[in-house]
């Protein structure tokens, strides 16, 4: 076998899997708000979410919103 890793590789491989949960991660956050978070693993995922949100203070949703604009800002082609 040849196995032949480099950094190009390894990227394309992370943009992948990234590009496949983030779908995953939405889906099971609007399942979570709309089922509740007592849902199996869509719960899960809601509470892990909500953690790191308050984990940001006050100003999570702020923070959220940037990163949003941001991320959106910096998406356009």
């Amino acid at each position: 076998m040849n196995f032949k890793f480099t950094f190009a590789g390894l990227t394309a491989l992370l943009n992948k899997v990234t590009k496949l949960l983030i779908p995953l991660v939405v889906v099971s956050l609007l399942l979570g708000i709309l089922l509740g978070i007592d849902t199996p693993f869509v719960g899960d995922v809601y509470k892990n979410v909500s953690s790191v949100v308050d984990m940001l203070g006050e100003d999570g949703l702020l923070v959220l919103i940037s990163v949003i604009i941001i991320l959106s800002y910096l998406n356009k082609d």
